[in-house]
């Protein structure tokens, strides 16, 4: 039968049918705008505040009282530097290490100092030259990524620093090209139980159960665990 022939009535309701289908397709397959959000990241930051103010940071991570649980000499010592090596300070900060490191590597060698604050970066190069350590080269980094070069780095040493990197394991696979075949990456950071006045809030820390499960999920084993430091614990990774 034609459709001309149909009544009008007919017409309209076949019409009416119509467009009551297409709506429903088209709210079947329309995204709603409620939708769940991405759950939370487990290997995000627990601390993002400013370091801009160098001065105040000087005074926190240069206070000499540090020196006495922080034992960056036998730090350096334990990390088994040789003359010659290439090492990064991830999150250098001030340069509290940088002096230890720079003399272990001796001028042969090279620290890369990578800090993401452009203040904190200024600074180690002045400390450098104040210190006489011209085998210390400053980096300016990303939150994602260190600036380091690929396939250099004999050793990277992260102090107080992981619960400052967002995505963690993601940026722990990027920094596996940096490394030298052998190449290890050390990390020191606060136990996750009190310590007096010492150390960030507990909020802020990661247990060391933690920061272990992350290496291994970025494709790390865990090499070496010197035990010296009554605060922070003291992990070595390599790449598996």
């Amino acid at each position: 039968m034609c459709w001309r022939s149909w009544p009008v009535r007919s017409l309209i309701l076949f019409a009416a049918c119509t467009v009551l289908l297409v709506c429903s397709v088209c709210v079947a397959v329309t995204p709603q705008s409620d939708a769940t959000p991405a759950p939370e990241r487990h290997d995000n930051a627990t601390a993002r505040h400013s370091f801009e103010d160098v001065q105040h940071w000087v005074e926190v991570f240069d206070d000499p009282a540090r020196d006495a649980w922080q034992k960056p000499g036998e730090v350096a010592q334990a990390l088994g530097i040789r003359a010659g090596m290439c090492v990064a300070d991830l999150g250098a900060g001030t340069g509290y290490f940088s002096r230890y490191l720079s003399a272990a590597v001796t001028d042969k060698g090279t620290v890369f100092a990578v800090e993401v604050e452009p203040n904190l970066v200024v600074h180690l190069r002045e400390r450098a030259e104040q210190e006489q350590t011209r085998n210390l080269v400053p980096i300016l980094g990303s939150t994602d990524n260190p600036r380091l070069p690929a396939g250099m780095v004999d050793l990277v040493l992260v102090v107080d620093t992981m619960h400052h990197i967002d995505k963690r394991i993601d940026y722990l696979r990027r920094l596996r090209r940096v490394l030298k075949p052998g190449g290890r990456v050390a990390v020191i950071d606060f136990k996750k139980e009190e310590t007096a006045s010492v150390g960030p809030p507990m909020a802020h820390r990661l247990a060391r159960e933690e920061v272990v499960e992350e290496f291994r999920s970025a494709g790390y084993q865990l090499v070496s665990e010197p035990r010296m430091l009554p605060y922070q614990y003291f992990l070595i990774f390599r790449p598996r």
